[in-house]
């Protein structure tokens, strides 16, 4: 039996708060990213933007940041959970984020109820069971001055990007977006974005580095073996780590550096 089946039944079974609270608690050392949130959200953030909630460890981390917060989540019993918990500056908004609204098929592995956390409205063979979920763009959500912009979609990253155009174009939020090279190609992401001004950042061990100097897919390759590992094996302080989340900044920013653009943002920087 595997740490994910072991995670996932355990999360069938407990009250669905006490499952979103232990999440909560242990998420920075499955993705160390979260306890780096310095780094990457803007210190006087008006919006942030949770895309792909699940049981809520960025936005709850995030509320505490930003003035407001959307969560996306298109799981319907997750989302009912995180409005449920949610803190009082939280939106959530149950649908899934695309290039447009309209109706699609959230695809789950057979039995899940969202607990592992691999949804998407992309198929892959893990998937099974299917639900029809509302679509919306994050651009037709009247959202106002976002400064960070969090996506785990599980292979449907270009489309929320897409629907996100005129907000990348406006506002320059950061990006944290989840990569997986074994469930889409990498490139078109980083390319979409190196057209709108982004460079991406990865925190591998304790120092970010540039995207342009870390082979991700290469990286992914060689140590795929470790996705496979639920969430309990992959919080243990040991191991290899799997990269498979990027920082995107606009306009020359860094990790914790200045913000510089030519808009209202020009003035703001974020601690190092």
């Amino acid at each position: 039996m595997s740490d994910r089946t072991v995670a996932a039944r355990l999360a069938s079974v407990l009250p669905g708060r006490v499952v979103a609270a232990a999440a909560r608690a242990v998420y920075p050392r499955f993705e160390p990213e979260l306890a780096r949130l310095p780094d990457l959200c803007p210190p006087d953030c008006g919006t942030a933007v949770d895309v792909g909630g699940w049981y809520g460890p960025w936005t709850h981390r995030l509320a505490a940041r930003a003035r407001r917060v959307v969560t996306v989540e298109p799981v319907p019993r997750l989302a009912r959970l995180l409005a449920a918990g949610a803190p009082p500056n939280v939106r959530v908004v149950r649908a899934a984020a695309s290039d447009r609204p309209g109706v699609a098929r959230l695809w789950l592995p057979p039995g899940d109820r969202g607990e592992r956390g691999v949804s998407s409205l992309v198929r892959r063979d893990i998937h099974g069971d299917a639900v029809d979920v509302t679509c919306v763009a994050l651009d037709g959500l009247g959202l106002t001055d976002v400064g960070f912009v969090k996506i785990d979609v599980d292979g449907n990253e270009l489309a929320v990007l897409r629907g996100a155009t005129g907000i990348l174009t406006r506002d320059r939020p950061a990006l944290f977006v989840e990569l997986e090279a074994r469930i889409q190609p990498v490139g078109p992401v980083v390319t979409h974005l190196s057209e709108l001004g982004y460079d991406g950042w990865v925190l591998p061990a304790g120092d970010w580095i540039p995207l342009s100097r870390f082979p991700l897919e290469a990286h992914q390759a060689r140590s795929c073996h470790v996705a496979t590992h639920g969430l309990l094996r992959r919080v243990l302080p040991r191991g290899l780590r799997y990269v498979n989340s990027v920082l995107f900044l606009p306009d020359g920013r860094r990790p914790g550096g200045p913000v510089r653009d030519d808009g209202a943002r020009a003035d703001r920087t974020t601690p190092r």
